[in-house]
């Protein structure tokens, strides 16, 4: 059977499925389609031609190369289809967004004849995805006199790619859809466990709300009553898109709701229109920008407070709040973009200014964040190659720089690594370009990156970027049919584009199925860098980390840039001594609840950097404090740390990136090489005191203060998801915490789980102390629930092997993985016992494993969202409770949680994350 038919085949097996036909990416199949629209009485050459012009993925995949070199025959006469004149070939290539289409059109603007290259050079005028190899065509042609590269590169210069584009409309009608009642998680919009197929956007999109069809179809039915508005997606009560970037959950509301990007591109829609009473989370409104799209903050329940202004709250202690306006489903509301207002028709609600801020609107009007980063760069080469400075085209990014004014330590990062500044001393405010050094991209986003950098005509990484990598972390589980399929071809194109690989196309070295943000946190060896990464867990102990939807990790990997505004910073010091039984996960939820306490309950972290001051806590452990800022909902944290701790993080970093250069994971620009050279840099700058460690200025300014009394911190602390609370708006939220005494010793608990980026080398140290203690106490040990343990790194499970620590471990286990025959399907029931699973993000992800439906599971995890880690039952919720190591194994010992006296039996002698405040002066 030919290629062809196979496709077809595939047709018909999708229409099965309610969809269209698979957007064409390969060059096989759209040779054969070529060669059946040439051949005009060929039977399938009217499906072919549709296939050509509507269904080609753009870019640099191989299927845009072969149609722009087709395209090309045709305009030069050399090959005649009456269906595509010349001048509708341009128009083709004009949509098909960089790589092989920019150079068809610079032959043909560069070429001999006149008619055809001032043609090819109107389009040339709209395209900003173009690369080194392109530009320097023109720029030499533009030294040889050539006047057509010069009058390409004079409209570059003024940015018409841009310029010419319509205006943001001035007043956008929008119906409401209220998607869910508090916190929305990305979750409801792209589920975990559609994970594989996020690449292909039309089945993904079945996906959006967890598969509900009945509010699929109620968005569509009022789609089809408002046909000339757009649908407004709101969290109710609570924030839109907590959790992850998700670039496929805005990529569904997109498809849902949004504007199609091209005529001739299937299934990338863009400008999708977001809300919630609480805003966006940080993360996923940098995914909305991407689109182009709007993310409003309602406010339209507020606080009610006492004429002291002090929070009115009720019996339960929680905060009353009012309804300032309703957005009620099927609302009419109007957003004035020029008055930057919202308005029910003309009552005036709410202003939306943060929403329309300068560099939004160009988003807007570009449709999209990536064009105008590229747009910024040609601009700034053709002024170059010109001799020319740069016009004033774009908004000019917005400088805050207060005289007398320290600085905290992110704006310091950013004034060392900001590019195309006044030169004057930045604060949070300002609106910076600025070069990253480390990027991370994951595998169930990365798919989605990959295919972003193929449309953005990118082929190789950054030369500025110090090191990035590629992990297997999300599939590790379960190497199932879709893996198989997914995942190889992934790590193929990311090494071939420059990153380091979790697993090696050529297969010399090992499967690494490492937790991406444990990597990351090794390779980051500059405690000023700036880290991207494809999860909202990207927080790592050195330099400050943003996680970043997959487009954002795609735009830093091709250009070694992030555009954002430097954001404020809380401060958190401590102060007090930590109890011996205490581990520092306690700490850490202890933080959030006393932050919460302090400021009446407004969450003073959300949407800013988390400045701790953890002073002598090394990487390991205090990735654990870094990691949970993301349900903090803050945009980013950072460590100060001492002298001392830093040159040991160091120490380990270089050890561990040492392993992988052994392991043969370098690539051939020894880039890991490079990174234990900075890190020996680093540790000597510090040791000489050439260049201490990052501190922020003793006169900085921060948004707040929040002091954390360690004094206070009794009793092992639990993020409960509250599922039956009254309040739906209450329930699934990382800001109830509780103490273990809370339950009494009585909660059941049907299943355990010790893994996730939340844990380290300790934590499996202390699994396996604990089960010796039981032993000793008890004579042996049993398990009255289930316990799933998934080191994070495959180097724990060596030293943890080297230590004596794994064997233990083993000796206690029931299932032990093994590489040579991963799982092909995912557990769906488990027996009491413990299970030693294969390095990675297991449970914690949810696309893979999951705990039986009903379940009420402890775990060391980072989710509590409802379906994410536990589905419900139809007897009862899934219940995802999160706390220590040391908790989650004796509830699972137990089969209940534990009791104070028990719990402290438990860890009598074992070596918990020791902290103590640091008695030095943190800042500068």
């Amino acid at each position: 059977m030919s290629i062809y038919k196979d496709y077809l085949k595939e047709i018909e097996e999708r229409k099965g499925q309610g969809l269209h036909p698979k957007p064409i990416d390969g060059a096989e199949l759209i040779s054969k389609i070529i060669e059946q629209i040439k051949d005009v009485d060929n039977e399938y050459r009217e499906d072919s031609l549709k296939f050509f012009i509507y269904n080609v993925l753009p870019g640099t995949t191989s299927a845009a190369g072969v149609k722009a070199k087709f395209l090309k025959e045709i305009i030069l006469g050399e090959s005649v289809v009456k269906e595509i004149t010349p001048a509708f070939a341009l128009e083709q290539l004009s949509h098909m967004k960089g790589g092989p289409s920019i150079k068809v059109l610079l032959d043909i603007a560069l070429g001999s004849d006149e008619a055809l290259a001032k043609q090819a050079a109107e389009v040339l005028k709209t395209q900003v995805f173009l690369y080194e190899a392109d530009t320097s065509r023109l720029e030499e042609a533009f030294k040889n006199g050539n006047a057509i590269a010069k009058d390409i590169i004079e409209s570059y210069a003024q940015a018409e790619f841009f310029t010419k584009l319509p205006d943001v409309e001035e007043e956008i009608e929008v119906v409401t859809y209220i998607a869910g009642v508090g916190d929305i998680s990305t979750d409801l919009l792209s589920p975990g466990g559609d994970a594989h197929s996020r690449s292909d956007r039309e089945l993904h999109g079945q996906c959006m709300f967890e598969h509900n069809k009945e509010m699929q179809q109620e968005l569509l039915a009022l789609k089809e009553q408002h046909p000339d508005k757009r649908v407004m997606l709101i969290a109710e009560k609570g924030t839109m898109g907590v959790g992850s970037s998700r670039m496929s959950g805005v990529n569904n509301v997109a498809l849902w709701t949004g504007i199609p990007s091209s005529p001739y591109v299937p299934f990338i829609n863009i400008a999708p229109v977001i809300a919630g009473t609480n805003g966006i989370a940080p993360i996923f409104l940098t995914t909305v920008g991407v689109t182009g799209g709007i993310g409003l903050d309602l406010k339209n329940w507020v606080k009610q407070k006492d004429e002291a202004g002090n929070t009115i709250v009720d019996e339960d202690g929680e905060p009353i709040l009012k309804q300032m306006y309703s957005v009620a489903t099927g609302t009419v509301l109007t957003i004035n973009t020029k008055e930057k207002k919202l308005y029910h028709g003309k009552v005036e609600l709410k202003d939306v200014s943060a929403a329309f801020t300068p560099q939004k609107m160009e988003f807007m009007k570009a449709g999209g964040s990536y064009a105008v980063v590229f747009g910024k760069k040609l601009q700034t080469f053709a002024a170059k190659t010109l001799g020319i400075a740069v016009p004033q085209v774009y908004a000019t990014s917005k400088e805050v720089s207060i005289e007398g004014q320290g600085l905290t330590a992110v704006e310091k990062i950013f004034n060392k690594n900001a590019v195309g500044t006044s030169g004057a001393t930045l604060h949070a405010g300002s609106y910076v370009r600025a070069e990253v050094n480390i990027v991370g991209s994951q595998d169930t986003t990365g798919l989605m990156t990959s295919q972003e950098l193929e449309m953005m005509a990118a082929k190789v990484i950054s030369p500025i970027v110090d090191g990035a990598y590629q992990s297997g972390c999300h599939t590790a589980s379960v190497w199932d049919d879709k893996s198989k399929a997914n995942i190889p071809r992934l790590m193929s194109f990311m090494n071939d584009f420059g990153l380091i690989t979790g697993r090696d196309p050529k297969g010399k070295y090992f499967p690494m199925t490492d937790v991406i943000h444990k990597v990351l946190n090794d390779i980051t060896v500059g405690d000023w860098d700036i880290i991207i990464g494809g999860d909202s867990h990207t927080r790592m102990s050195k330099g400050v980390a943003f996680g970043a939807d997959s487009g954002t990790v795609a735009l830093a990997l091709a250009t070694g840039e992030v555009s954002m505004p430097i954001p404020e910073s809380v401060k958190v010091t401590f102060k007090g001594q930590m109890k011996s039984y205490m581990d520092f996960r306690d700490v850490v939820h202890a933080t959030q609840q006393q932050m919460l306490q302090q400021f009446g309950g407004e969450n003073v972290f959300q949407g800013r950097v988390i400045e701790v001051h953890i002073g002598t806590l090394t990487s390991d452990e205090a990735f654990t404090f870094t990691d949970w800022t993301a349900e903090m909902k803050a945009k980013a944290s950072i460590c100060i740390s001492e002298d001392d701790t830093l040159i040991e993080s160091l120490e380990i970093a270089k050890g561990r990136i040492q392993i992988m250069i052994e392991k043969g994971m370098d690539n051939a620009k020894q880039v890991l090489k490079g990174l234990v050279d900075k890190a020996e840099a680093r540790i000597t700058e510090l040791k000489t005191g050439i260049k201490p460690s990052l501190r922020p200025d003793a006169d900085a300014k921060y948004y707040a203060e929040v002091i954390i009394d360690l004094d206070e911190i009794a009793e092992p602390m639990i993020a409960d998801p509250d599922v039956n609370n009254e309040d739906v708006s209450k329930r699934y939220t990382h800001d109830n915490i509780r103490p273990l005494s809370y339950y009494g010793g009585t909660k059941k608990v049907d299943l355990g789980f010790v893994g996730s980026c939340m844990v380290h080398k300790g934590d499996m140290k202390i699994l396996a102390q604990m089960l010796k203690n039981v032993e000793a106490q008890k004579g042996k040990v049993e398990f009255n629930a289930p316990l799933v343990v998934a080191p994070p790194t495959y180097n724990i499970v060596d030293e943890l092997k080297a230590e004596g620590d794994w064997e233990v471990l083993q000796k206690y286990s029931g299932f032990e993985f093994d590489d040579s025959a991963p799982k092909g399907l995912a557990r769906t029931k488990y027996e009491n016992m413990l299970y030693l699973e294969r390095p990675g993000c297991n449970l914690c992800m949810g696309n893979q494993e999951k705990a039986e439906p009903g379940d009420t599971v402890m775990a060391t995890s980072t989710r509590l969202f409802q379906g994410r880690v536990v589905k419900d039952s139809g007897e009862k919720k899934g219940e995802s409770l999160l706390s220590s190591t040391p908790v989650v194994v004796l509830s699972t010992i137990l089969g209940r949680t534990p009791t104070m006296a028990e719990y402290e039996a438990a860890v009598d002698g074992i070596v918990l994350t020791k902290f103590k405040p640091s008695t030095k002066q943190l800042v500068r």
